[in-house]
């Protein structure tokens, strides 16, 4: 022992070139101390006290919570309100003609088209929903569906961290790490926050589940629902060559070793976060091979869900919030998928077959497991779409047939987890271009979402290079109307 402490000792005398800058620069951490000293009272303002050894141990909200999992289904690329959620006879009317509006589209536009999609009255509230969905329709009651949604701009990559992080060009924490950061998670052994993406990564990749400025262990882990063999999913879920107990011990001397390495560092976040993914990554060996292993689903429930990657990423979903997962966000598609420029007739009708049962048999299971009412489900996109047929010779293979991007209205729902269903909020203009009644920006949509886990977002806050930053920025308020 006392060999070890001499020769750790003299280690010690050995510094690396940052090491030697960086004690050299140690006269200037006074200056910082008030800072440091404002981070502590900002978490203690938040209300959001993280345990040294494990971050992602539970915590309480600032006040009781209807919802306590998000399942965020992602529509990526744009889905069309006015032919899903958003009915508009009057484009009906006036299809192939001039609208008699000016609209401010990103590019120009020409005549009216009127949705190719048939909709109809569901549930006793009288929900009308588009024939492209007729299984969400039959959920009518249990949705509450926000039509006067709005944006920023109508390209993808902004519109999609704007959605997914409250900011479209700054880096920024996730809403899902936002809300594995505030609550953490309780599953020990599997992520808090779990992004569901088949065949590769969205536009803009993983900045759209990124943890930003907080720390890496509530960023979200990818799993690509497309890969039915978990393994092949996630690389070395099982050690085949040192039993679980010399594993353990193993892990635990290299994390002792990591934790001296990293306060030698000023808990270096980077640092941090590795050292956090490995002992989440032993962890999940004894049960993520269980959580995304959906043959181990009856069949009658697996038939209820449907085939495709999409149904199989909404039963996982279904299997990580019932474990104890607190966000899980599933992609539909990699790409754009919704992005229909041109013959929208097709694409949605085809995206919304692969789709429209899975989510009616989520809604169903959720439901039927008792976990409904604590599961907030999600739907929607990063912005809608025009009115008018997208012109040829702009982003479309010159048919007449398609609408382009919208962020000035466009609709989402959400569904259990505290929200009023069968409920319709604001409304688009008469054609459905402007959200003009109630509108409701991003930053509200967020601060409900906050809302109904328990959290006031104005006080859900994270100390960050002198400013308390949180997911609303200093917007958003709580749309009450959705709130049950």
């Amino acid at each position: 022992m006392s060999n070890y402490n001499h020769s750790q000792r003299l280690q010690d005398r050995f510094l690396t070139r940052r090491e030697l800058l960086a004690r050299l620069g140690n006269g200037f951490a006074a200056l910082g101390l008030a800072g440091v000293l404002g981070g502590d009272a900002a978490a203690d303002a938040a209300g959001i006290k993280l345990s040294p050894t494990n971050p992602l141990l539970p915590r309480k909200p600032h006040f009781p919570a209807k919802a306590k999992h998000v399942i965020f289904l992602f529509m990526n690329g744009g889905p069309s309100h006015i032919d899903t959620f958003d009915p508009k006879p009057e484009l009906t009317k006036y299809n192939g003609k001039p609208i008699p509006v000016d609209l401010p589209t990103e590019r120009k536009t020409g005549a009216a088209l009127g949705s190719p999609f048939a909709f109809q009255k569901y549930g006793k509230s009288g929900l009308e929903v588009s024939d492209l969905f007729p299984h969400v329709g039959s959920h009518a009651d249990e949705l509450a569906v926000i039509r006067s949604m709005y944006a920023d701009v109508p390209n993808h990559e902004p519109s999609l961290l704007l959605m997914n992080c409250g900011e479209a060009r700054m880096i920024r924490p996730s809403l899902g790490s936002w809300v594995t950061y505030g609550l953490g998670t309780d599953n020990q052994n599997l992520p808090g926050f779990v992004a569901l993406c088949p065949g590769g990564y969205p536009i803009q990749e993983t900045q759209n589940w990124q943890s930003g400025f907080i720390p890496g262990v509530f960023a979200g882990t990818h799993v690509d629902p497309s890969v039915q063999n978990v393994e092949a999913a996630i690389e070395h879920i099982r050690n085949r060559y040192v039993p679980s107990k010399s594993q353990r011990e193993t892990l635990d001397l290299v994390q002792s070793l990591n934790k001296r390495h990293l306060e030698a560092r000023q808990n270096d976040a980077l640092l941090e976060a590795r050292i956090q993914s490995m002992e989440l990554a032993y962890r999940m060996q004894t049960e993520a091979t269980d959580a995304f292993d959906v043959s181990r689903e009856p069949a009658h429930i697996r038939e209820m869900y449907g085939d495709g990657e999409f149904a199989r990423g909404c039963l996982m979903a279904r299997r990580l919030v019932e474990r104890g997962v607190r966000f899980v966000q599933l992609y539909q598609g990699d790409g754009q998928p919704w992005d229909s420029h041109d013959d929208i007739h097709v694409a949605h009708k085809n995206l919304a077959n692969a789709s429209d049962k899975a989510i009616g048999a989520l809604l169903t299971d959720l439901k039927q497991r008792g976990l409904l009412e604590e599961t907030l489900v999600i739907w929607g996109g990063e912005f809608g779409r025009t009115p008018t047929v997208e012109l040829p010779g702009t982003n479309n293979a010159g048919k007449q047939n398609g609408r382009d991007h919208n962020h000035y209205g466009f609709t989402m729902w959400l569904a259990g987890g505290g929200a009023k269903g069968g409920t319709v909020h604001g409304a688009t203009d008469e054609f459905g271009f402007k959200a003009v009644t109630d509108p409701v920006h991003v930053h509200d949509l967020h601060a409900t979402i906050l809302h109904l886990l328990g959290f006031d977002h104005t006080k859900m806050t994270y100390r960050h290079a002198g400013r308390d930053f949180r997911l609303t920025d200093v917007y958003g308020s709580v749309v009450r109307n959705v709130i049950a």
